[in-house]
């Protein structure tokens, strides 16, 4: 299964706790993390949010005071685990001339994708099998 989710790229201070106030913040306005992936990146902390309401997200983040300064739409993807799955996926892909430029894991064995063509890589991997705990 593929599901059209939002990815709200969000700016931390590298510093203690501030992790813990965007998640706060998150799980106050009643909103589940689909999926999240973080890194330092030149003196500041860079947080990918996964979520099925990017709009809701942004609003909690950005009155707690963070910075959002992306937000785009990705593909999160049923991936069985076990070696291989993500090579075949991604092999799909680049045979298909599709750039891939963001990639993390998600919750419930899902991997999450963005590129130049979003829409074009749903297609591309619209055939791809559920993972089996999915199934």
């Amino acid at each position: 299964m593929q599901t059209l989710m939002g990815d709200l790229t969000v700016e931390l201070e590298d510093r203690p706790g501030t992790l813990a106030k965007a998640t706060e913040a998150i799980a106050k306005a009643g909103i589940n993390i689909e999926g999240a992936a973080g890194f330092p990146c030149g003196g500041v902390g860079v947080l990918h949010v996964l979520t099925k309401d990017a709009k809701a997200t942004r609003k909690a983040l950005e009155s707690a005071g963070y910075k959002i300064t992306a937000e785009r739409q990705v593909l999160a993807v049923d991936v069985e685990d076990k070696p291989g799955t993500a090579a075949k996926i991604f092999r799909k892909i680049a045979d298909a001339s599709v750039n891939v430029d963001l990639v993390y894991e998600a919750t419930n064995n899902r991997l999450v994708v963005g590129g130049d063509n979003v829409e074009r890589i749903k297609e591309i991997l619209e055939h791809e099998p559920a993972a089996a705990s999915r199934m």
